[in-house]
């Protein structure tokens, strides 16, 4: 505010520094700010005065913006206007200028002052005109307050200049009242009577206006009691009568005394917890009595009480609504039935009998009348819970059930109870969700011949098994649930026809049961999954169904994710499936395993699980086992056939054939006389020649083996004469024969221990040897060829340095031998062959083998 006096004080001394100068004037004029209406058209006219200035030198100034010159207008002379639109956007002041920098025509103007006039506009809006005026005047005490409060509505826009809204009061006849406030938000304002005047006219306004303009708005004139509103009536009681169950009485005070002015009141009521008031028609409160009865109420119900009053011609207001007060009416006889009802157990012959209060009990139930079978022998019980279990004995009975209060009994409840229910049930159930309600659908029963009477809708919580049922005409087809239903819990349920027979008993239909949900969620949690059965290739997976409580609403799959190292594998399963059996898995690996269970809204993940997969499966090694040990068999047997398919060669390998001395060159060798290749051959011995001769007589001996004689004299008396093939006279040591040594090893095969041949002497020692050959006994033994057969190099070197002589010759040889025997100490096996036998022994012992061991082969005829 101190600003804009200062811009308008040098306004003022400006234009009055002008006035003084008498340059110029601007219309409208005015020492202070001149009001104009944004949006609206304003004109200005600027007037020189005693100026050498023209018309033409003439400029407007809008703050500091020169206005343009289509929008002045050229009065005369001396006098120019400029007409604009008014916007909140322009700046003060508006300013007319005369100077010297214009151009006339031909000549340029010399320097002059210049003169320069201005004025201060205030933009803003009229005030908008207000309605509905409502004046009260509340009762204070046992008066009415001499305040009176009015209130107005009036459309919310900002005038931008000052505004002023004004209350007047008149008495009529009498003195006015008025009140007002500059606040441009301003909606009521009060004014005081000093003292309220009763039973007198009073015309009320308000007024408001502002530099653009001002408006009215009147309410008339009225009497005062219309601007009264009296309290509740004081001291409300509502009184229960016993002998009246089904009314209250109701009695209150007048809040105000009748001298001021008479009231009428209006009650209502309604059941505690019910959200519907019901009134009680004015016309039966107008009088002014301070008591009513309540009537056609329900026995043993709770109701809550309200009352108001207002001046008893109509006038003013009503009161507010008094406090409420809650009464229980008096008991009454049981109005209805109690809802019976049946469960059956795990065994049909089990019932459980459950049942409700009577929907109009009108009391306090205390104890409940049964009544099981009909005829001569019915049981009869009272029970005083809700619920009787029996065992039905036949195929059906009938149940009848009473309920007692303080004051009588109930009208009874009949039911027939059957171990199959054979009447026709509902042909479909379908359920939905409708504004936070369960609505359920389903089709009549067409069974032909019965009517039902009424359909019995029964749910059950599948958690925690808690149960409820309510009943519907049997001419419906649909309806809503009232129960208590909550969200993310699965309900079961279910919709019997209730046939009506005789005696008013009710026969139950076969049910048609339905799950559903109020609201379903994705589950609180997965599966767990237990792995078994683990293959090389396999894995069996088993899991349980995750709680009911948990699933909050259907599931859709169940979803199996299985890892091994940066392989991940999924498979989706129905979700009635509770295993599964993984297969296509890598042999000898880790597996990692969970289990997602998806409901339409959404999914979770159960734990995870590992595993290893096998490198055999089951029973895998002892196939391999088997298989290598039957390959085995099949080789062993195969090398056996091969073996006896080829057994001659494997006999020329394994026994290989030993040379037949017969045949041997060994027979043309001695190993003491050189060998004789030039003697012809007179005779051919027989296949076994005999050589005796005389061990004994030492001319017949080699030299070496003379030298011997002496060590192994006492050997030859108690071996019977006989000679080994090792034991050679030639040798250059003695060799024990088989026949000399018991423990000789019977399978040794060398060629220092076979024998080879027998040398069977003439006689004993002491007895003239007779002039008969020696006979030599030829061996057919495989053994190795002879040492002398087999280095017939050293036969040429001469008899004196071999050894391993094989033959000895005995001395009746000697004379035999031809005169050009070179070394007549030794005999020639070939020599002798060819040399005839001269004289014959008699008959003696034949001529026979030593023993043959064990290993050697038969003697072969040649």
């Amino acid at each position: 505010m101190s600003t804009s006096l200062h811009l308008i004080c040098v306004m003022f001394f400006g234009c009055a520094f002008g006035l003084i100068q008498q340059c110029a004037k601007i219309l409208p004029d005015s020492p202070y700010q001149i009001s104009v209406e944004v949006g609206t058209e304003f004109t200005a006219m600027c007037i020189l005065t005693h100026s050498q200035y023209t018309s033409e030198d003439i400029e407007w100034i809008m703050g500091n913006v020169t206005l343009p010159r289509e929008s002045y207008k050229k009065i005369n002379e001396s006098a120019v206007s400029v007409t604009m639109k008014i916007s909140t956007s322009m700046n003060n002041p508006l300013k007319c200028s005369a100077s010297a920098r214009t151009y006339s025509l031909n000549t340029y103007s010399s320097f002059k002052n210049p003169c320069t006039y201005g004025i201060y506009l205030q933009k803003g809006y009229p005030p908008l005109q207000p309605k509905n005026l409502t004046c009260v005047a509340l009762q204070v005490g046992k008066l009415i307050s001499p305040d009176l409060t009015c209130s107005w509505d009036q459309e919310t826009r900002d005038t931008l200049i000052p505004t002023t809204y004004t209350l007047f009061a008149r008495i009529l006849g009498g003195q006015q009242y008025d009140s007002f406030s500059k606040d441009p938000h301003t909606r009521s304002l009060t004014v005081n009577l000093v003292t309220f005047p009763n039973h007198m006219m009073l015309e009320v306004w308000v007024e408001v206006n502002n530099t653009l303009g001002q408006v009215t708005l009147k309410e008339g004139e009225k009497e005062s009691e219309e601007f009264v509103k009296p309290n509740p009536p004081a001291n409300v009681k509502v009184i229960p009568e016993d002998k009246f169950p089904s009314s209250l009485m109701v009695n209150w005070t007048h809040p105000i005394h009748s001298t001021t002015f008479k009231l009428k009141y209006n009650i209502r009521y309604r059941k505690a917890g019910s959200g519907i008031w019901t009134e009680v028609p004015q016309d039966f409160t107008k009088a002014y009595t301070e008591s009513f009865r309540l009537q056609f109420l329900e026995p043993y119900t709770d109701y809550e009480v309200q009352m108001r009053c207002i001046n008893q011609k109509g006038l003013g207001y009503w009161s507010d609504w008094s406090s409420s007060v809650t009464v229980r009416t008096p008991e009454a006889i049981p109005g209805s039935r109690p809802d019976l009802w049946r469960v059956y157990g795990d065994d049909d012959s089990v019932v459980k009998l459950i049942w409700k209060d009577p929907v109009k009990s009108y009391g306090k139930i205390l104890s409940y009348n049964l009544t099981i079978g009909e005829g001569n022998s019915p049981e009869r019980l009272v029970v005083y819970s809700k619920e009787y279990q029996f065992h039905l004995k036949r195929e059906s009975v009938s149940v009848k059930i009473t309920a007692s209060n303080s004051v009588g009994v109930s009208p009874p409840s009949a039911l027939v109870i059957s171990r199959h229910e054979a009447s026709r049930g509902v042909d479909q159930v379908i359920y939905s969700v409708l504004d936070g309600q369960l609505q359920v659908d389903w089709l009549p029963p067409t069974q032909i011949g019965k009517n039902v009477s009424e359909y019995l809708l029964e749910w059950v919580s599948v958690p925690d098994k808690q149960r409820d049922w309510q009943r519907v005409s049997g001419e419906l087809n649909n309806t809503i649930l009232k129960g208590n239903f909550q969200p993310f819990i699965r309900y079961n349920i279910s919709i019997y026809p209730i046939y009506k027979e005789k005696k008013h008993y009710n026969r139950p239909g076969k049910g048609f049961t339905v799950e559903a949900y109020l609201q379903q969620g994705p589950p609180l949690k997965g599966p767990s999954v237990d792995v078994s059965n683990t293959q090389k290739n396999s894995a069996f997976l088993k899991w349980y169904e995750i709680p009911i409580d948990s699933q909050r609403g259907f599931l859709t799959n169940y979803t199996i994710f299985y890892k091994t190292g940066d392989t991940d594998q999924s498979v989706v399963v129905e979700p009635h499936v509770s295993s599964y059996k993984l297969t296509g898995l890598a042999s000898k690996s880790q597996y990692v395993v969970h289990i997602m269970a998806s409901n339409v809204e959404g999914s979770v993940n159960g734990s995870d699980s590992s595993f290893y997969t096998k490198q055999y499966d089951d029973g895998e090694i002892e196939v391999i086992v088997v298989l290598v040990c039957l390959g085995f068999l099949f080789f062993i047997a195969f090398i056996m056939m091969l073996s006896l398919k080829n057994r001659e060669v494997i006999k020329k390998h394994l026994w290989p054939q030993v040379p037949d001395p017969y045949h041997s060159t060994i027979a043309t060798w001695s190993p003491d006389c050189p060998i004789k290749t030039d003697t012809p051959k007179e005779a051919t011995l027989p296949d076994v020649s005999v050589v005796e001769v005389d061990v004994f007589d030492g001319k017949s001996l080699c030299e070496e083996d003379k030298t011997m004689l002496p060590l192994k004299k006492d050997k030859y008396f108690s071996e019977e004469h006989s000679s080994g093939i090792g034991g050679s006279s030639c040798m250059s040591s003695p060799r024990q024969s088989v026949s000399d040594s018991d423990e000789g090893d019977s399978g040794q095969t060398t060629a220092s221990t076979v024998q080879y041949s027998s040398v069977v002497a003439s006689g004993y020692k002491g007895q003239t040897p007779s002039l008969q050959a020696p006979v030599f006994a030829r061996s057919e033994s495989t053994q190795p060829l002879l040492d002398c057969e087999e280095h017939q190099e050293h036969l040429l070197d001469g008899g004196s340095q071999q050894r391993n002589s094989y033959f000895k010759r005995g001395r009746g040889l000697e004379q035999l031998q031809p005169q050009d025997t070179e070394e007549p100490g030794c005999f020639s096996p070939t020599e002798e062959e060819d040399t005839p036998t001269l004289t014959e022994d008699p008959p003696g012992p034949a001529p026979g083998y030593m023993p043959q061991q064990s290993g050697y082969r038969p003697q072969r005829e040649d």
